[in-house]
């Protein structure tokens, strides 16, 4: 999926601020080939000279009930591969079939608002999943116990510490029914006691069959979670294998 890169400015300061105007007209001057229509609608122009591609080329299946391992440096397409899944994202190329339900954990607090109290979050956030109210109302007492949240649902969510933040997301998003889980990164988040709290819900939900992505950098958590391990690096599927071997594979590779 390609990305036009954007850098900024050597200094950080902002440049001036243009119209959308300005760049058609721009646009238009210096790209006689494309018209502003076909610039406006996303009509297909080619890869521009900086296109950049996060992910290409990437093929695998994964099976109900497996729990793989998603490896690779910063910025190799790990977190790509997830909002894919979870259709945050669209492909350019390709196509990616999900035949169930998904229960992100990316980017964790994505949905909860500053303005709203902690319950208030409880419900857009569970509801922006797809959760009824009715079995919000059922859930919300044992979201707030597991995230030991119970005298701060009514303190706005800026007020958190960034540790509440996610105890609150996490436990939310835990709730889902959802066969299949999407996890980035969220377990190198929070205190010893909360981690391991992490660890056992998802051991329970693995327990019931329940299909797994992990996104993580430690080893100790993939071989906890994972059979299997796919590998990426530079946009591309390196390995699929056993998660052992991936991670030798990874280790001897960088």
């Amino acid at each position: 999926m390609p990305v036009d890169a954007d850098p900024a400015s050597a200094d950080g300061a902002q440049g001036p601020v243009i119209s959308l105007r300005d760049v058609g007209v721009e646009f238009s001057r210096t790209r006689k080939d494309i018209g502003l229509r076909d610039l406006l609608f996303r009509r297909d122009t080619g890869p521009s000279r900086d296109a950049f591609w996060p992910l290409r080329n990437v093929t695998f299946d994964i099976a109900q009930g497996d729990a793989v391992g998603v490896i690779g440096r910063n910025g190799q397409g790990k977190s790509t591969l997830l909002k894919l899944v979870a259709g945050v994202l669209l492909p350019d190329e390709g196509e990616v079939a999900v035949r169930q339900g998904v229960a992100p954990l990316i980017e964790i607090t994505g949905g909860f608002s500053p303005d709203l109290t902690g319950k208030e979050n409880v419900y857009l956030a569970a509801g922006l999943h797809g959760m009824p109210k009715e079995l919000i109302d059922e859930k919300y007492d044992e979201i707030v116990d597991f995230a030991e949240m119970k005298d701060f649902m009514d303190t706005p969510f800026r007020h958190y510490s960034s540790g509440m933040k996610v105890r609150l997301a996490f436990s939310v998003i835990s709730q889902l029914e959802e066969p299949i889980l999407l996890v980035d990164e969220v377990l190198a988040v929070g205190d010893k006691v909360f981690k391991k709290k992490c660890y056992d819900r998802i051991d329970s939900m693995l327990a019931e069959g329940r299909t797994m992505f992990l996104v993580s950098h430690s080893n100790s958590d993939l071989k906890r979670f994972c059979t299997r391990g796919l590998y990426l690096r530079e946009g591309a599927l390196r390995a699929d294998g056993p998660i052992k071997d991936v991670l030798k594979q990874y280790d001897e590779q960088g």
